[in-house]
């Protein structure tokens, strides 16, 4: 009877268990184990090697460890037995150990096909024996898992096995890659959605969407003609806007550095106004007595909900203290017809000479309300509220956040009349000043002024997208001016999670789509939370936000960053998948090693000496840490960081003796920068 390929490891077998410990086992080689290259593994191979894998047979199948550190112990001088008179010892063998780390389990199916499951349930005893994996064995550790779409590269150290993802586990539960400049991380975002995109084996016909936030123009020429490129300075649907209506309280407040005390309740005031078109200031009477009975209908209705009229002492206090001032202001009102607010203001002093007496020793005595006294008030506030023209939509005014259209001009000068009419002044000036420099500079005019786009539906189109093709729109902030770079990026990224949570409260399905950040250190750095007015604040917040809800709503999120300790710990402990590159700097390895919940610190050892290209994925979308090679990207579809090319410019050759120049011409990068016109 043959046996099966799980079970025919009498000749791989390299040594035996010495030491057991849940995240550790120590091993003891054989004699006869390998010491360079591994002959009899199917193909030659070197072994032993750091981070390469071994097995421990068990109950369950193979446990399957990584080695982590090897090491030789001297032996002491054993003396020969039966020759006590000579004195004869035998010369030492040196022994060799090795520490392994459990992962998983190997085992096989019912159609004898290998399978690894992440985890260990049970654990080898003292004397187990130590295997070397067979080339089949390796492939099925990396190749393990179900849903193994997108190649994305190949593992040098389990016979070059294909690493593949499942992209709902990539970008489903957001991805960082991280490492040094010049290490190959842009070229892995470009790859991975390439490489995604081609996949699907639909072409144009895909309904993917990737929006790339690209801070240094990078990515402009790595699609081709797949992508939709917005950029400061194009005309028409490639231009870059993000108007000022977009904008909600706390991107302006952020950006005008308003202070909480008068500045902030001013500020959403006129945001306010503007959302709901409320630009007079002297109006109608009836207008105003129409708002004001509004208001003490929402506040009655509050007050009854809580329960205030129907308490004792103070609550009942108030709530008349409270009627009294409304009947003073209601009575204030000069309208032409007295009969609109009579009726109101006769209930009003019904209810107060019946809940408010005053006692002979100068005290006052107040009485808790009925239901149904409160229940008529508020059919009268009701009725007198329909007969001024008021509606039940005008109840609830639009809220300030809300992204409808308004002028810049329009929204200063109220802002202006607003400071002048409240006697505020002089707490709006610096904040009024910022707002004014905002419309005036014409580099930011075509970004946020009032030529922009009007429409939120087509806006939305441009940015994400629709079914009826795949969407890849890179977002160019190379030319945005610093003042406004971050709040222009916290408004885009904000728009798109709100855009896409509407999404699924419509339809009851999410809209898949990946939002890629690159050189995100500059974007979602660490804040004070007492910190008031900070642009980059609040570009972090957004992105904080979607790094906890977005997978609620189908949005994805991509990280790229050659400084992880200065990113947001919020955002980046969300990501449930690395990809780790050359990593040098001693805090962003002490970080990347705090955010790894498994014992992977001999595979950690190995960031700084990383060359470009090899990369260790491990996390969600990988069953367990792989050392890769990321695949190819052609030249054509690489980003445009690669280092200067100093060497061919100074000798004017490259490395084929072709001639390299670079010709200079300052007038045009002038006239360029001080947005000159030739003609003139």
């Amino acid at each position: 009877m043959s046996r099966s390929p799980i079970e025919n490891h009498a000749d791989l077998r390299i040594g035996v268990v010495e030491y057991i410990a849940p995240d550790d086992i120590k091993v003891q080689l054989d004699l006869e184990a390998p010491d360079g290259i591994a002959a009899n593994a199917g193909v030659p191979r070197e072994f032993p090697r750091i981070n390469s894998y071994v097995l421990i047979p068990n109950e369950g199948g193979h446990i399957v460890c990584q080695v982590e550190w090897m090491n030789i112990e001297r032996s002491s001088f054993p003396k020969r037995k039966g020759y006590q008179d000579y004195g004869l010892i035998d010369l030492p063998f040196p022994i060799r150990k090795m520490k392994v780390a459990p992962l998983g389990i190997l085992k096989m199916d019912a159609r004898e096909e290998f399978k690894f499951q992440r985890g260990v349930h049970s654990f080898p005893s003292i004397g187990s024996p130590v295997l070397i994996p067979t080339d089949l064995q390796l492939k099925s550790i990396v190749e393990s898992g179900s849903n193994r779409r997108v190649h994305i590269g190949n593992s040098p150290l389990t016979a070059n096995a294909e690493v593949r993802i499942d992209p709902d586990r990539l970008f489903g539960r957001h991805l960082a890659i991280l490492g040094n400049t010049g290490s190959g991380k842009s070229c892995t975002v470009a790859g991975i959605i390439q490489w995604s995109l081609e996949a699907t084996e639909q072409g144009d016909n895909a309904n993917s969407r990737f929006i790339i936030l690209d801070p240094n123009g990078e990515y402009a020429k790595v699609f081709g003609n797949q992508a939709k490129i917005l950029k400061v300075g194009d005309e028409g649907e490639n231009s870059l806007e993000v108007p000022l209506w977009l904008w909600n309280s706390e991107e302006w407040r952020a950006f005008t550095q308003a202070k909480s005390g008068a500045q902030l309740p001013l500020l959403k005031r006129a945001l306010r106004a503007m959302r709901n078109e409320e630009l007079e200031f002297h109006v109608d009477p009836n207008l105003k007595a129409k708002k004001f009975v509004g208001i003490i209908l929402q506040a009655t209705v509050a007050s009854e909900n809580r329960g205030e009229p129907f308490q004792g002492f103070p609550h009942n206090k108030n709530f008349t203290e409270r009627l009294i001032i409304w009947r003073s202001s209601l009575e204030s009102f000069d309208l032409e017809d007295d009969q609109l607010l009579n009726p109101l203001i006769v209930r009003i002093n019904g209810l107060i000479d019946e809940h408010r007496e005053e006692q002979q020793n100068g005290w006052v005595n107040y009485s808790e309300y009925t239901i149904g006294e409160i229940d008529d008030l508020i059919v009268e506030l009701r009725q007198s509220y329909t007969n001024l023209g008021g509606g039940e939509k005008e109840l609830y005014p639009k809220n300030e956040d809300l992204p409808i259209p308004f002028e810049g001009e329009v929204f200063l000068s109220y802002l202006e009349a607003l400071a002048q009419e409240t006697g505020n002044e002089q707490y709006l000036e610096f904040l009024i000043a910022r707002i004014r420099t905002l419309l005036g500079d014409s580099r930011m005019d075509s970004i946020i002024g009032d030529e922009t786009e009007k429409e939120l539906d087509k806006w939305l189109d441009r940015y994400l997208g629709n079914a009826v093709k795949r969407s890849i729109t890179i977002i160019d902030l190379s030319l945005v001016p610093a003042e406004i770079v971050h709040v222009t990026t916290s408004v885009i990224s904000r728009m798109i999670f709100e855009a896409l949570q509407r999404y699924r409260k419509l339809n009851n399905e999410v809209l898949p789509s990946v939002l890629v950040m690159e050189e995100a250190h500059s974007f979602i750095t660490r804040y004070n939370d007492n910190t008031e007015g900070n642009t980059s604040s609040i570009c972090t917040k957004a992105f904080e936000k979607i790094a906890r809800e977005g997978r609620k709503f189908g949005l994805g999120l991509v990280l790229s960053s050659q400084r992880p300790s200065e990113l947001s710990p919020t955002v980046l402990s969300q990501c449930n998948t690395y990809i780790l590159h050359r990593i040098s700097n001693d805090r962003d390895q002490e970080l990347v090693g705090r955010l790894l919940p498994d014992n992977f610190r001999g595979l950690l050892r190995e960031l700084p000496s990383l060359p470009s290209q090899k990369a260790i994925l491990l996390g969600w979308a990988s069953e367990l840490p792989i050392l890769m090679k990321v695949r190819d990207l052609p030249f054509k579809n690489r980003p445009q960081s690669d280092d200067p090319d100093f060497w061919d410019v100074w000798t004017r050759k490259d490395s084929n003796g072709e001639e390299v120049t670079r010709e200079v011409d300052w007038k045009k990068i002038s006239d360029d920068w001080q947005e000159s016109d030739e003609e003139e």
